[in-house]
């Protein structure tokens, strides 16, 4: 056997690489249950797995999910996409419990994204969960983006700043790895890099003062994991997308900003680098250019996916196309990742095993994590909602933060307020066992004040209390890959909890509006659009609708860059489940 100088054989040498290149693949796979295979490669040296909406189905389940994982690799990266608001795979059946990013930013109250994040963390960590894909650092500098929008806190780029590092505290305070996202900015885009590749035509100064800034917030608060962008930046590489261009992983990320972290790919079997590179080659890149990890899964979920990728990495190794030393310290940078969240994992073991030895005596202390520093977990008696109701001022973002709104001559009141009517939010509790504790009640409540908070409410003088079961419309976009088609949202569901007899149905195209018109026949109107300024058939639909029924009702649960209009106009700034709980307490006069 030949043997090399460091000691080691030509034999343990081969094996260890192929362990190093198992080690940097983040799969995804489909099924409730780990399959046969994902755990042989567990056992060979795979050490992250990707979880998506098509693995959960419970909190117990995703429990006993991740148990199974640890029992064959107990320092195993367990990964989702969980950004809360639109996106997220823990409740991708139901709708988010949280509102997202762009909900938290219009309250901007950076005390409560840090409680925000701190309880979704909480959740995924009592789940096994120790990795989460966000928070998105994007400037949403663009309104025409596809693929951002509400998942970014906004278009100021000192908002998102603040907002990135306080996410990624709260986070990483409940023993959840950040991976701030999208590495060196994915907000001014018209294009979505799930289906091309997007081009970013700003100067170097723009983007330093623009783009770069949040992701030095969240680098200067720890973010434990950074997530590269499928775009081009010519100003930063002229000739390689983020994912695979040295110059922007190692030359600005590394080496400019100081960042140590792990560096993780978007998805590499999205088309901006699928039909471009192919993932084996652009997998191969990526490592070279400086990252650690390739996540890979949400649509390619499989073995021959798995071993593809390993088989790509070995041999451009051996090819002398990546220098094996890149791919050991790719490696290694994920084994410290893994000891971080088994350290933080232990930690919070050991809290928890305290605080029930002391039995949890500590006002608003609980095992929800929640420290009161907001002033809105547990708060259901307390107003919000501030000062200028009534008389021409604003409610809503800038009232709840009990700061005095614009004067102007619509009136602009709504109904933002912390109190609410009392009950249960309706959503997973959060515990693994499926059962209702302390912590669970906290996540729901401060995503539910969260939600409140960030309503902006607009009230013409011709609108009136509805007078009794409306009709909701819902003007249906089509919803891009990284929120899914499968996650409810609107407000029809809730409106009925509290008006019964509500009806709905969910309208496109030319002739939405008409349609609407039609399907309400005379009963109190609810228009429910995302996105407006996007769509154009979607403003002609409300054209439509406010020309025969000026007392309609219009829900805007995207980004609001179109003018509010209709009888009421409710901003709720996402489409998350609790939104549309929101939303329909101040329709409804709750």
């Amino acid at each position: 056997m030949t043997t090399f100088a460091s000691g080691t054989t030509a034999s343990n040498a081969r094996d260890g690489l192929t362990r190093d290149a198992l080690t940097v693949l983040q799969p995804g796979f489909t099924g409730t249950t780990a399959p046969d295979w994902l755990l042989r490669r567990l056992g060979e040296g795979l050490a992250s797995v990707g979880l998506f909406g098509r693995n959960i189905a419970s909190p117990g389940q995703l429990a006993a999910l991740t148990a199974q994982l640890r029992a064959e690799r107990d320092d195993v990266l367990v990964a989702i996409d969980e950004e809360g608001g639109d996106v997220t795979r823990l409740e991708v059946r139901t709708g988010s419990s949280f509102p997202g990013n762009h909900a938290l930013g219009a309250v901007d109250d950076v005390a409560l994204t840090e409680e925000v994040a701190r309880e979704l963390g909480r959740r995924l960590a009592a789940c096994g969960v120790n990795l989460n894909w966000a928070p998105s650092a994007d400037v949403n500098s663009n309104p025409a983006n596809p693929v951002i929008g509400v998942r970014s806190f906004g278009a100021d780029t000192d908002l998102v700043a603040r907002h990135t590092a306080a996410y990624v505290t709260g986070l990483q305070a409940a023993g959840v790895a950040a991976c701030t996202k999208h590495f060196p900015g994915h907000g001014d885009t018209a294009v979505d890099s799930h289906h091309a590749l997007p081009r970013i035509d700003a100067d170097l100064s723009v983007l330093q003062a623009r783009e770069l800034v949040p992701f030095r917030a969240a680098i200067a608060a720890g973010s434990r994991a950074v997530m590269s962008a499928h775009i081009l930046v010519p100003a930063l590489d002229p000739e390689r997308p983020a994912t695979l261009s040295r110059r922007i992983l190692t030359g600005l990320l590394r080496e400019e900003l100081g960042y140590e972290g792990l560096i993780v790919t978007d998805g590499m079997e999205m088309q901006a680098i699928a039909a471009t590179y192919g993932i084996e080659r652009g997998s191969v890149l990526a490592i070279a250019a400086g990252a650690d990890a390739i996540c890979v899964g949400g649509g390619l979920a499989d073995d021959d996916t798995v071993r593809r990728l390993r088989d790509a990495l070995v041999t451009a190794v051996r090819s002398g196309e990546l220098s094996e030393e890149r791919l050991a310290d790719a490696a290694n940078r994920v084994r410290a990742l893994a000891e971080w969240t088994a350290s933080a994992a232990a930690a919070r073991k050991a809290a928890t095993n305290g605080l029930n030895g002391s039995n949890a005596s500590n006002t608003g202390g609980g095992t929800g994590g929640a420290s009161g520093s907001s002033g809105v977990n547990g708060t259901r008696g307390s107003d919000v909602t501030g000062g200028a109701n009534g008389t021409g001022g604003a409610e809503g973002p800038a009232a709840a933060s009990g700061l005095a709104g614009p004067d102007g001559g619509t009136d602009v009141t709504g109904g933002a307020d912390a109190s609410g009517p009392e009950g249960s939010d309706g959503g997973p509790d959060g515990g693994p066992d499926g059962g209702t504790d302390g912590a669970a009640e906290g996540a729901v409540e401060v995503g539910l004040v969260a939600a409140r908070r960030a309503l902006t409410v607009t009230r013409s003088g011709s609108h009136t209390p509805l007078p009794g079961a409306p009709y909701v419309a819902a003007f249906t976009p089509v919803a891009n890959i990284a929120v899914g088609d499968e996650t409810p949202w609107g407000v029809a569901a809730e409106l009925a909890r509290l008006l019964p007899g509500t009806e709905t149905g969910s309208f496109s195209g030319d002739d939405a509006g008409s349609e609407a018109l039609a399907a309400a026949d005379g009963r109190p109107l609810v228009a429910v659009v995302r996105d407006e300024h996007r769509h154009p058939w979607m403003g002609a639909a409300l054209d439509t609708l406010l020309a025969s029924r000026p007392d309609t009702v219009v829900v805007e649960m995207g980004v609001p860059q179109s003018a509010p209009r209709g009888a009421l106009h409710i901003a709720t700034h996402g489409a998350a489940r609790v939104c549309g709980r929101a939303a329909a307490e101040v329709i409804a006069g709750a």
